[in-house]
């Protein structure tokens, strides 16, 4: 058996499994790198030396994500491989896997995050919607899944459990987060409860973010990208990523004191790691003070 008609099988096998967005992007990462560069080959002879020249080759073309990603995707594949005794030893397990490389993030400075939130304030519309967005940190998908059943008003929580995403052919669909570690209850600010608790008042629809113009529907995710460019471009504000209001999220939550465990567990799947990793310019920062309150509470115990 090739490593292309084990791929065929494999993907056929998963099909019930995945999210279809995450289906697709398997797919994907099969037919433009994985199948052309080693399908031809016997499963059973793919060597380290083959999938490490493999990765060398796509790290010249593109970025260390993809490349990850084209990782994680022919490692379950071989894994899978093994466990129905297919090969004795998985070859991606016995290289150096592809790292992310973390660029510096895209983030909303104080001056300009104060910008940005007179700006909203003034959109009827969008102005709830991108409040809590920037008070929580959720992705575009979990926060135009959330519905009212979501909302505990009594304790302050919400509960992610779902994402919106379209479907090949167009039509949204709201289905389960990704993994179950991205089901989640997170705790709310206390401004926050309070314009949901508002919202909730006057709200005619199970979404707690209905597509404006049909309430039955949740918010299209690519609307609420579009929207975020015309209220960066009404602010004079950098043209930043929809993503990069996670990233303000989460700087601003590390340097108010949340500790990063609380906080990989408030972005969802996530390690702390992880989360150290992405965001070390930050931490780094925070550790010289800790090291500094340290230095200055026992200076003086130590002096003669």
């Amino acid at each position: 058996m090739t490593l292309s008609e084990w791929l065929d099988k494999w993907l056929e096998n998963m099909a019930d499994t995945l999210q279809p967005n995450t289906l697709r992007n398997y797919r994907s990462y099969i037919e433009n790198h994985i199948r052309p560069a080693l399908g031809d080959k016997q499963l059973a002879r793919i060597t380290p030396k083959d999938v490490q020249w493999f990765y060398e080759k796509l790290n010249n073309t593109l970025a260390s994500c993809t490349v990850r990603r084209i990782h994680t995707t022919l490692h379950g594949a071989l894994k899978a491989a093994k466990q129905a005794h297919l090969i004795a030893n998985n070859p991606t397990e016995q290289i150096i896997a592809p790292r992310f490389s973390y660029g510096a993030k895209q983030v909303l400075t104080d001056e300009q995050l104060d910008v940005f939130m007179k700006v909203i304030a003034e959109d009827e519309v969008w102005c709830d919607f991108f409040y809590t967005k920037l008070t929580t940190g959720l992705r575009r998908g979990e926060i135009c899944g959330l519905k009212w059943e979501d909302f505990d008003e009594a304790n302050g929580t919400l509960k992610i459990c779902r994402t919106v995403y379209r479907e090949t052919g167009g039509e949204l669909t709201a289905g389960d987060t990704k993994t179950s570690a991205g089901v989640r209850k997170i705790v709310l600010p206390v401004s926050t409860v309070q314009v949901l608790r508002k919202r909730k008042k006057s709200a005619l629809t199970k979404w707690i973010f209905p597509n404006p113009l049909k309430p039955e529907q949740p918010t299209n995710p690519g609307s609420t990208y579009r929207q975020l460019k015309v209220l960066l471009k009404r602010a004079g504000l950098p043209n930043i990523r929809f993503h990069d209001l996670r990233q303000t999220f989460s700087v601003r939550a590390l340097q108010n004191g949340v500790d990063v465990k609380t906080l990989s567990a408030m972005l969802g799947p996530y390690s702390a790691g992880f989360t150290l990793d992405t965001y070390a310019h930050v931490t780094t920062s925070m550790q010289k003070r800790a090291a500094n309150a340290v230095g200055n509470f026992l200076s003086g115990t130590l002096q003669p």
